[in-house]
């Protein structure tokens, strides 16, 4: 069956098992170590661009506030929600609403599902309501489709969650919250990782061959050449104590010495040669390009301005940020809250001004053409700042020169006829 081979997929191609036994072996074989260029899951993170990646979007999710809404008759805030304060304070005993949403925008990023338990209340007059958002670990999740109605209705989606113990937890869609990456059928993510793999590899060999250049202190592989033969044990010696002798930090710009005999034939590949600054470049590029993060935020600034720099604050709200806050906030929504909730207009969605929010003066110049026009109350934008509301503030004021389109030219007119 189709999703049942794709939720099978996806668990098989996470680094775990004899899977990463293999690879640890082969690494072994080579002479690495199997952290060295394993970026698979978390260890991604060990790659500094895919890191910054990750924290700014994390970052970004985390810093806006989440509020519940209700649109009957015009829109208000639902601040008596019994909700509000789990979503804006703390979804769980143990997080912050804040550290609750790096976690969940980690997971997303990093194996392109995140999952949310919906702690709901069993007994009493609360029976029903939810009183605790739980994170669950995207590794020990399995999704099947029921696409001919073994468990219940036909082409329900379950989830299968097995807890720290190994214990097996069946789970309904409606049990828990399921925020995806990118998807190609729209029930399971595609692990941004895993897609840019060898992107991430190239940039963490990179990193790690910069890395041992200077703890060789920059010094440049040859031939020792010799007149004579020399047994397995000799070589290895020799080579120990040259190596000794003139790598490391400790040994940059110094003198080595050879002994009569033996001559040292460097053979360099300069970064130059190899075009290492160009490539890293292009990988950084391609890496935040694919995580929809902007060259300024990872202090690219080649060419950059105040005003391109301010405009590309806004192109990373609606080109990357808008589309994950849809996706956060049409799941929660419809996850949350009851059917007669959704019929009254209750939805949630994150005030993104924070992303938006400009200097002061252009703030106040917006707020003044609001205010004049009738568009907001001066209480409205006195809420903005948050400051407190002001006697007389709540009622809408217009330019008193503005007049209705019918009106226009009736003051050339006298008596009801023409001049």
């Amino acid at each position: 069956m189709f999703f049942r081979k794709t939720a099978r997929r996806i668990k098989n191609e996470q680094v775990t098992g004899n899977l990463l036994t293999d690879f640890t072996a082969l690494m072994n074989f080579l002479g690495m170590s199997a952290d060295d260029l394993n970026v698979s899951g978390a260890n991604s993170l060990k790659e500094i661009v895919v890191y910054i990646c990750i924290k700014i979007l994390a970052e970004t999710i985390s810093k806006l506030p989440l509020k519940i809404y209700q649109d009957n008759g015009g829109i208000k805030k639902a601040t008596n929600h019994y909700l509000y304060p789990l979503l804006k304070l703390r979804p769980n005993p143990y997080m912050s609403a804040s550290d609750f949403w790096k976690c969940v925008e980690v997971n997303r990023n990093l194996y392109g599902n995140s999952y949310v338990w919906l702690d709901f209340v069993s007994k009493g007059r609360n029976a029903g309501k939810i009183q605790g958002f739980y994170p669950l670990n995207p590794l020990q999740m399995q999704i099947w489709c029921d696409d001919v109605g073994l468990l219940s209705s036909k082409n329900s989606i379950w989830y299968i969650y097995n807890d720290n113990m190994g214990a097996p937890h069946k789970l309904q869609s409606s049990d828990l919250l399921h925020f995806k990456g990118l998807t190609g059928n729209g029930i399971v993510g595609f692990s941004p990782i895993e897609m840019l793999k060898n992107s991430i590899e190239n940039a963490k060999a990179a990193e790690k061959f910069l890395n041992n250049s200077y703890k060789n202190g920059m010094q440049s592989k040859g031939i020792v050449q010799y007149v004579g033969d020399l047994n397995l044990e000799a070589k290895k010696t020799f080579r120990d104590e040259f190596e000794e002798m003139s790598s490391g930090l400790d040994n940059v710009n110094r003198i080595s010495l050879l002994p009569i005999g033996y001559q040292f034939q460097p053979i360099s590949l300069t970064m130059t040669d190899a075009q290492f600054l160009e490539n890293t470049k292009l990988t950084e590029q391609q890496l935040s390009a694919a995580f929809g993060v902007k060259l300024h935020q990872l202090n690219e600034l080649v060419k950059s301005s105040y005003s391109s720099t301010s405009e590309a604050n806004r192109e990373f709200y609606t080109d990357t940020m808008l589309a994950i806050l849809t996706g956060y906030e049409q799941e929660l929504t419809y996850k949350i809250f009851l059917t007669s909730e959704l019929q009254k207009g209750f939805y949630v969605k994150f005030n993104a001004d924070v992303i938006l929010r400009a200097d002061a003066k252009t703030r106040y110049a917006s707020y003044a053409l609001a205010i004049q026009n009738g568009v907001k109350t001066p209480n409205e934008c006195r809420e903005l700042e948050e400051d407190p509301p002001m006697d007389g503030g709540d009622q809408l004021l217009l330019n008193g020169n503005m007049v209705p389109a019918t009106m226009a030219g009736q003051q050339y007119l006298k008596g009801g006829g023409k001049k």
